[in-house]
């Protein structure tokens, strides 16, 4: 394993913003582990790993391949729950991590949905509560303090984790107005993933509002969608927009006309056969609203644009098929990199 001192990369002059990268672990880790190491190559600040349940692999083993064979990239979840595991073993494992990586791991917590839950018949019980817990009781114990809580995702009795870093980055990510005043109570990063491109406003104001209110700096602002230059991504759009878009807040449903016939149908789906099954009901004018399509010229025209008016510090590619990664990842890098 190769291990060396993690550092951040910048964005380059001329560059739209700095760039990340989500790979969806739908595929043997060895091409999951083959997408992270080309997001180094072309420069990714981060490659996050999404806990995704039993519809992926599972991500803290991913996590630690990838870790094995890169150098300086960011990694994280990206993104857990606080029920799929107990909150210890989470704060155990990000650690773990960071130790195995040289300080390069990250935590990234949502509320937990559908595509994860609903097939490990888990209930998804209080979860602002159970994002704070996770929150705040991992990083008590990375500073190394005894942590007695009872929680809403599992307790903790005079419980001690031997090592850790104090300030491993949180990142939280969700679409409703609770978790924003979260993550601008709480959190280092919010990943604001897939979200309507007219609201991506009011998120931001939340958020920094939240954060003036408890007086903190505003948390890192990463903006997530796929980039549609051709009719296969749009497709792939569909897919991915699926679960997203039934875990949705009844406003934004409200606001694109998802009535509960077509959820229903999109959940139906889902539970058949995930979401490519389901993606035949998600509509075109959703996959415009929410992800950013046309050509390569267009496409980083209306990144620089929403960059450049609500202040995004990254953006994060959604890299979801594994056989066409780093293709995709190059498309990402030529739209948000610098121009030649």
């Amino acid at each position: 394993m190769r291990v060396r001192s993690g550092s951040r990369q910048r964005p380059s002059v001329g560059a739209v913003v700095q760039l990340a990268c989500m790979v969806m672990p739908e595929g043997p880790v060895e091409e999951v582990v083959a997408a992270a190491v080309a997001a180094e190559e072309l420069g990714c600040s981060r490659v996050w790993i999404p806990d995704e349940g039993l519809a992926a692999r599972e991500c803290w083993v991913t996590l630690g391949a990838v870790a094995a064979v890169t150098e300086s990239v960011q990694l994280g979840t990206g993104i857990t729950n606080a029920y799929t595991r107990h909150p210890g073993m989470t704060a155990a494992a990000v650690a773990t991590l960071d130790e195995a990586s040289a300080g390069r791991a990250a935590l990234g917590i949502g509320a937990g949905g559908a595509l994860t839950l609903t097939a490990l018949a888990i209930e998804r019980r209080a979860p602002i509560a159970a994002m704070r817990e996770l929150v705040t009781t991992s990083r008590a114990l990375w500073s190394g303090q005894v942590v007695d809580h009872d929680g809403v995702a599992g307790g903790f009795r005079r419980a001690r984790l031997g090592y850790g870093r104090p300030d491993i980055p949180i990142w939280l990510a969700g679409r409703g107005p609770r978790v924003m005043r979260l993550a601008g109570e709480l959190a280092d990063g919010f990943i604001m993933s897939f979200v309507h491109k007219e609201l991506i406003g009011e998120h931001v104001a939340a958020i920094r509002s939240a954060a003036d209110e408890h007086g903190r700096p505003s948390p890192r602002l990463c903006y997530m969608t796929i980039l549609a230059t051709t009719d296969e991504a749009r497709q792939a759009a569909r897919s991915a927009l699926t679960f997203r878009l039934v875990d949705s807040p009844d406003h934004v449903k409200d606001r694109i006309g998802l009535d509960p016939q077509t959820e229903a149908a999109i959940r139906g789906g889902l539970a058949g056969g995930g979401p490519a099954a389901a993606a035949r009901f998600v509509r075109d004018e959703w996959v415009d609203a929410f992800v950013i399509c046309g050509s390569v010229e267009e496409c980083r025209s209306e990144l620089a644009d929403l960059v450049a008016v609500h202040g995004i510090d990254e953006f994060q590619v959604s890299v979801n098929d594994l056989h066409t990664a780093a293709d995709d990842l190059a498309l990402a890098a030529q739209i948000a990199g610098p121009t030649t």
